[in-house]
């Protein structure tokens, strides 16, 4: 079973329960918001979240856990679209509390997949996509490597406003820099 060890936190397997945690426990973020905001699903969806990653687990993803290294599940992350011929993937990271953000885990997190999708999986290039107003997922993308490539002006309609989307990505060559 895929472990990936960080010195705070671990990288593994979502499993269905782990999955189920992540919705009970999930807190939205008003001041500092994501897209998109998935008000009135149930716990139940849970399970076919779990269906869906497990159905597509190494063909269009790599999606797994963030734990911390009691074993408590606090987030998952994920090589998502991947395009295997060319080498290419986005990434995907969200933690369930409040409590879990800005403590350096998406940071150690990100570094983690990074060199499993660089060093083990063969992707060339990876990116990443935020709204304008979340400066600490810019701070950690930036902290990673991630270098911004664009912005595509007020393509979010989200919560009665138009938001920018910010575009960035990393390539091998860069993260082998580090």
């Amino acid at each position: 079973m895929l472990k990936l060890m960080g010195e705070n936190i671990y990288l593994g397997a979502l499993e269905k329960e782990d999955c189920r945690k992540l919705y009970e426990d999930f807190e939205y973020d008003y001041g500092n918001m994501v897209e998109p905001l998935n008000i009135g699903k149930s716990v139940s969806n849970s399970d076919l979240w779990f269906d869906e990653i497990q159905k597509c687990q190494g063909k269009e993803h790599v999606r797994i856990g963030v734990f911390l290294l009691d074993g408590t599940i606090i987030g998952d992350i994920a090589l998502q679209d991947i395009d295997w011929r060319n080498r290419v993937c986005s990434i995907g990271l969200g933690f369930s509390k409040l409590e879990y953000r800005g403590k350096g885990y998406g940071s150690e997190a990100i570094k983690l997949i990074l060199n499993y999708g660089f060093k083990h999986i063969g992707m060339e290039r990876v990116t990443a996509d935020t709204l304008e107003q979340n400066k600490s997922a810019q701070k950690c993308l930036e902290k990673n490597g991630f270098k911004l490539e664009g912005i595509e002006r007020k393509a979010v309609y989200f919560l009665g406003k138009r938001w920018d989307r910010l575009n960035y990505s990393i390539l091998i060559e860069e993260f082998n820099e580090k």
